[in-house]
Formats: C-alpha cells, sequence, structure tokens
C-alpha cells in the first residue's frame, strides 16, 4: 500500500543556515517553518483517510516539487529551474516533515529516493509525494544482475 500526499504552498530548503551572533545559526529560509507545517499536516489528514499504520519498513519515496516561476524568467528562457533552491535541501524539508507526521519511525528509513522539480506554471506550488514501503524479502526491485554486490577490494 503506498500514501500519497499533496502539498500546497512554498517550497523551502532545509539546512541552509546563517550566524545570527553569539554562535547561534538559524535557519537561512524565513519559509521553511510554515513548509514544514504543511507538509506535515497534510501528511497527517491522508493517513487518517487512508488508516495508514506508522511504517517500520524500508521506504521509497517520489517527490515532485513544483516551484513559483520568477517572473523575469520566461519558459523560453528557463523551462526547467537549475537554480537554487538545491533539490537535496528541499528534501529534507519534506522527510523531516513526514517523520513529525508519524509516516515512519525514522526518515533513516527511506532507502530510495525519486525526486524532481518544476516550475507551477500549471498548477499551485508544493508538492506531490508518494510513499511507498519496501516490503519484498529481496528489497528494492532491482534487475537480477544488480541484486548481489561484489567487493573485489575484499578477495584475498
Amino acid at each position: 500500500m503506498s500514501l500519497t500526499i499533496t502539498v500546497f504552498g512554498r517550497p523551502a530548503p532545509q539546512g541552509s543556515k546563517r550566524h545570527v551572533g553569539g554562535g547561534r545559526f538559524i535557519e537561512a529560509s524565513k519559509y521553511l517553518p510554515a513548509w514544514r507545517k504543511a507538509i506535515t499536516l497534510a501528511a497527517i489528514t491522508e493517513i487518517e483517510k487512508e488508516a495508514w499504520a506508522q511504517s517500520h519498513s524500508p521506504i521509497a519515496i517520489e517527490v515532485m516539487f513544483y516551484l513559483e516561476r520568477p517572473a523575469t524568467i520566461p519558459v523560453a528562457k528557463r523551462p526547467w529551474p537549475i537554480k537554487p533552491p538545491d533539490l537535496d535541501k528541499l528534501l529534507r524539508g519534506v522527510l523531516d516533515g513526514l517523520t513529525d507526521a508519524g509516516v515512519w519511525d525514522d526518515d533513516g528509513q527511506v532507502v530510495k529516493i525519486t525526486a524532481w522539480k518544476a516550475y507551477a506554471d500549471t498548477r499551485e506550488p508544493g508538492a506531490f509525494i508518494t510513499i511507498s514501503p519496501i516490503v519484498d524479502d529481496l528489497g528494492l526491485d532491482l534487475p537480477q544482475s544488480q541484486r548481489k554486490v561484489e567487493c573485489s577490494c575484499l578477495r584475498e
């Protein structure tokens, strides 16, 4: 069973810090608290609607971020958002927000991530998230040739 969550709001990166004096650092994005809250509330709504039980299994997650296009950047000039925010920092906020919602025990359970970012030209900014527990005995759905990992450095 997969859990699908649609979150509306301004995607914000997590992990970029700025120094505020006295040895203190705060998140650089002022939008992060509202974004994390939106993720958590949307996830809780879907958890209750779908009767999702907190997962203890390895997790695969797919996230599509929809970012607001800057008014000065036409589609022809830049069809994809190749400038910040960085995709990995956008993912941090999502993973922590889903942990706060109780989707899983810990975001360390995520073993596979597929993520994209695009401009929200045809919809509101936000994210579309699909979470799938990996429950088969072989783990990830890899081709047979990739299931066994060997390291020649261990051979004697």
